[in-house]
């Protein structure tokens, strides 16, 4: 328990954790499922029955791709079945795609980096907002990127398809802002999970020394629990009057 009053930041709350089978979604369903919430981890790897087994009675999993509107919609209505509201959403599911300069970009894999991380941002506030809306309001937290802000060499895709992520965020947060409905992005830098090469159990150290820490200027790698904290900040009440934001947890990366 994290308060004076001995209840969780979430009491009474249901989430929805979206790429909760590994990294900062692993580390967010575990940390709301602490906090008090009812969590559903969805994923398409099927490491999400992982989380929720390790959870326990307070989640459960479902298989999700989400760029099938048919599989968010039953992710929603999972969450209502199994706990019968939905107070957040972690758009979090994310994929990297390969490096390289635009001109050896394949227009396949650039479709499919934009699919995941801004098609499936849009697809999970599309059909959770209706939830939300039936149990009294909500908050949607998008993982947006520090490459959304700021330009990044080899990742036009990812850079692109999170800037959009900023925006959709933006424009849904003002969609809904008499709605009771809160929107907020978080902006990773360089963190330390499985898109950076980390075990997707995260429990490997990311790396140190010369070449292999990343130039944010806190000089480190950040870790998934770190995200989870920023994510749980605005899950919670805590963040009432906070919505259409992004914000960087970047070690200092955007700043400079």
């Amino acid at each position: 328990m994290s308060t004076a009053e001995g209840k969780g930041r979430l009491e009474g709350k249901v989430a929805v954790v979206t790429g909760a089978g590994s990294g900062i979604g692993r580390a967010s369903a575990r940390l709301f499922a602490r906090e008090g919430a009812k969590v559903v981890c969805a994923d398409v790897s099927g490491q999400e029955k992982e989380t929720a087994d390790e959870i326990g009675n307070s989640a459960v999993a479902v298989h999700v791709d989400v760029v099938n509107s048919a599989d968010v919609q039953d992710m929603v209505t999972a969450a209502v079945d199994s706990f019968g509201r939905l107070d957040v959403l972690f758009n979090n599911a994310g994929l990297s795609g390969r490096r390289g300069p635009i001109a050896e970009l394949d227009e396949d894999a650039f479709d499919n980096v934009v699919a995941v991380n801004l098609k499936g941002a849009f697809l999970g506030i599309k059909y959770a907002i209706p939830a939300m809306i039936a149990s009294g309001g909500g908050s949607v937290i998008n993982t947006a990127s520090a490459s959304a802000l700021v330009g990044w060499k080899g990742i036009a895709a990812y850079s692109a398809a999170k800037g959009g992520v900023v925006q959709l965020t933006k424009s849904a947060a003002l969609d809904y802002a008499t709605s009771g409905i809160r929107v907020n992005a978080i902006c990773p830098g360089m963190t330390w999970t499985g898109l950076a090469g980390a075990a997707a159990d995260g429990h490997v150290a990311p790396p140190t020394g010369e070449g292999q820490v990343p130039p944010q200027p806190m000089k480190r790698w950040g870790v998934p629990q770190e995200l989870a904290n920023a994510a749980l900040f605005l899950a919670s009440d805590e963040s009432s009057f906070i919505t259409g934001t992004a914000i960087p947890v970047d070690g200092g990366y955007v700043a400079r």
